[in-house]
């Protein structure tokens, strides 16, 4: 067993403790973090004279060649070591020899692993924010081609409103703009250097961390060296805003799992896309929405349960912080797939625009057009929505849409509807007379594409780093 801290210990640990204790079964996900936080710190010994320039170009090259060697596969990682920070040590002193012993100075493995967990997630939001990026872009062309495809808009999964495809899509093009938002806020906070921190009350050897931190791509060092070893915060927030996707995901898969449905037939899911049944051959499955929305919760449980690990943790480091990894890890792992398969789902969708008009118009989803009609005509509103009610039950009884009543049944409820009702309730009428900032009219769903294409090539507001 390869550990950093026998000179305390009189007896080998037990293989069990040893066993429950290690980590290196999953903090070796950041091998390549810990070497660059190292070869940043060997960096800074040899800059302040606490190596030797000699030193210093020495554990940088078996550095290296560490690095290179385990992602060639010519060096396997291997739980014969406590953790990575073990690992990349003593290779590093059965390369180099003694000389590899210094790398250590003026460092604990509590500001060690506090960096190689903030690099990692550093570069996973970076990612995850990417995989949103292309999310995006799919549904600003499922846009561009639909402002003139109408739907009914719903609440309470009832048919309420026709409006576009566009527009619907456009909801969720808000959602995941919020998303990206809230992981450049993450980055941005979490972007200072717990390096230097020591275990958790600095080092008396002249550590230069602004240098460190400047090598590393930070803004600058922490400024409590406690807060530097036990801060989470930063996890927490990106779990919070992964749960976030996750949850607009979900409600996008339900979303077209219920519009896959025999009953509804407004989309054709892509066989690439699909399963079939063990039994039922007409079967064509949602398998991949629906799993996207039953690992919503996998996340969030991750959430929960570092929430709940920190919550009676003293300062400054425990052993209880460890737990941080695993389940951060899979939950990147599941956003970042579940990201990646649904924009693959949605850019191969096919969407039944026939299905979707057809459901608009029988869906009475033009009966507030109508009562606009008559509130346009001098009758109060009040009544227009009485007189318009009525309509609709006559129409339920009688088997009819509105659009297709005459117009002495019209005038029956009231004398005021004319000729012009017909054009008033027609679809088309109903949709592009909201041209309100938000709203499904042609020409406020254009002005807002054209804000979303802006939005996607501006480098300041497409990228987050």
């Amino acid at each position: 067993m390869a550990q950093l801290w026998g000179g305390r210990f009189t007896k080998e640990t037990d293989q069990l403790v040893y066993r429950f204790n290690a980590s290196i079964s999953f903090d070796q996900k950041f091998y390549r973090q810990d070497i660059e936080g190292s070869m940043a710190h060997v960096k800074m010994l040899a800059k302040q004279g606490i190596l030797t320039g000699e030193e210093g170009e020495q554990i940088l090259s078996g550095l290296q060649s560490i690095l290179h060697d385990v992602e060639d596969g010519t060096l396997p990682i291997t739980e014969e070591y406590e953790d990575i920070h073990s690992f990349v040590e003593a290779n590093l002193i059965g390369r180099i020899g003694d000389v590899g012993k210094k790398l250590h100075t003026g460092r604990s493995r509590n500001d060690q692993v506090a960096l190689d967990m903030r690099l990692y997630t550093r570069d996973e939001v970076e990612e995850t924010d990417r995989l949103l990026k292309e999310l995006l872009k799919v549904l600003l062309r499922i846009m561009e081609e639909n402002t003139a495809t109408i739907m009914p808009g719903f609440t309470h999964l009832q048919k309420a409103q026709p409006i576009t495809l566009a527009h619907h899509m456009g909801a969720y093009f808000e959602m995941f703009k919020r998303d990206r938002s809230r992981l450049r806020d993450i980055r941005a906070r979490m972007n200072v250097c717990p390096l230097g921190a020591g275990a958790l009350a600095g080092t008396t050897y002249p550590l230069d961390r602004d240098y460190t931190a400047e090598l590393l791509g930070f803004d600058g060092p922490m400024q409590n060296s406690m807060d530097a070893v036990s801060d989470r915060d930063y996890l927490i927030e990106y779990l919070s805003a992964m749960s976030t996707i996750m949850m607009h995901l979900s409600r996008f898969s339900e979303e077209i799992i219920i519009w896959n449905t025999n009953e509804y037939q407004f989309v054709e899911i892509d066989d690439g896309y699909s399963t079939g049944s063990s039994i039922m051959p007409q079967k064509k499955n949602p398998d991949i929405a629906e799993l996207v929305r039953g690992k919503t919760g996998r996340v969030y449980g991750a959430l929960m349960s570092l929430l709940t690990t920190m919550k009676g943790i003293p300062l400054a480091y425990n052993k209880d912080m460890q737990e941080d990894k695993e389940l951060v890890f899979d939950a990147i792992d599941t956003t970042k797939g579940c990201v990646a398969l649904f924009t693959g789902m949605l850019d191969t969708l096919t969407f039944r625009k026939d299905r979707m008009s057809d459901s608009a118009k029988k869906g009475f989803t033009n009966a507030t057009d109508a009562a606009d009609y008559l509130v346009n005509h001098g009758v109060p509103f009040r009544d227009a929505h009485g007189i318009v009610g009525r309509l609709v039950l006559y129409c339920i009884d009688k088997g009819k849409a509105l659009d297709a009543l005459t117009l002495e049944e019209y005038r029956a409820e009231s004398p005021v509807f004319g000729e012009d009702i017909y054009d008033a309730i027609s679809m088309e009428t109903c949709v592009n007379r909201r041209l309100t900032v938000g709203a499904p009219g042609q020409a406020a769903m254009e002005q807002v594409i054209a804000d979303y294409r802006r939005y996607l090539t501006d480098e300041k507001k497409g990228c987050i780093f």
